[in-house]
């Protein structure tokens, strides 16, 4: 498993030798999804990092990539130069593990229940999780003046969305959110609520805290969790991730 870095100029005239994924992303928890599942299946891959600040997730060569303008993204060529371009987070995983985890080491064969079950907290967290507390966060370290009700607003659903999941913990009773093992519906939320997005009311989730504990020991989340490093921004300003 190694990533490599490339520059715009090496992303945007393709030269690599297929096979190869290379993956436009930055250091947001939806990066990071992207970057753990490729980390846990032990893929080679082409990291370009976003220069979002720049507005370079706005410029035409990335649009023709992604015309929502957004990260991550990810290019996929196989042995014969045949390209596929996906997009959206949870898209993008579903695609990595339909082409690589042929051993469902972390997710489920079509059709199962369990597959079924990974789907919806993919969605889950794509629907609610991810847009709740990205609001939340926006908001309370971002926006450029205070919105005290915007804030209460985005608090209160982060933490009833924590409640769901505390609940699905309980009656799962495995410490994962579907089947035994860790799969795609633990990998798509654990970095809003870990690493970079922790906020201290997750102690008061103690079945929700400890999946979040457990998960954060795994050596290839913590590597993933730097590609890129994570720098907090020294001045308010909004956001640009997806």
């Amino acid at each position: 498993m190694v990533h490599t870095f490339i520059t715009k100029e090496e992303a945007t005239t393709n030269s690599f030798k297929a096979p190869y994924l290379e993956l436009f992303t930055t250091s947001t928890p939806n990066g990071y999804k992207i970057t753990i599942l490729l980390e846990l299946l032990k893929l080679d891959y082409y990291v370009r990092k976003m220069d979002l600040a720049a507005g370079e997730h706005k410029e035409e060569w990335y649009l023709n990539l992604d015309p929502n303008g957004k990260v991550p993204s990810l290019t996929s060529v196989d042995k014969d130069g045949n390209k596929i371009h996906v997009n959206e987070s949870a898209a993008i995983m579903m695609f990595i593990a339909d082409k690589f985890d042929k051993d469902f080491k972390y997710s489920f064969p079509h059709g199962s229940k369990e597959y079924y079950e990974m789907v919806e907290w993919l969605f889950f967290q794509m629907s609610g999780l991810g847009p709740m507390k990205g609001q939340y966060h926006w908001f309370t370290r971002f926006a450029p003046q205070k919105d005290e009700f915007a804030i209460e607003r985005y608090y209160k659903e982060t933490l009833r969305l924590f409640g769901v999941m505390e609940a699905r913990l309980e009656k799962n009773n495995t410490g994962f959110l579907v089947s035994d093992h860790l799969t795609l519906a633990d990998i798509v939320s654990y970095p809003w609520i870990g690493n970079i997005a922790k906020i201290p009311e997750l102690k008061d989730y103690p079945k929700l805290s400890k999946w979040v504990d457990d998960i954060e020991k795994i050596p290839e989340v913590v590597a993933a969790c730097k590609i890129p490093e994570f720098i907090f921004p020294k001045q308010a300003e909004p956001t640009k991730e997806e």
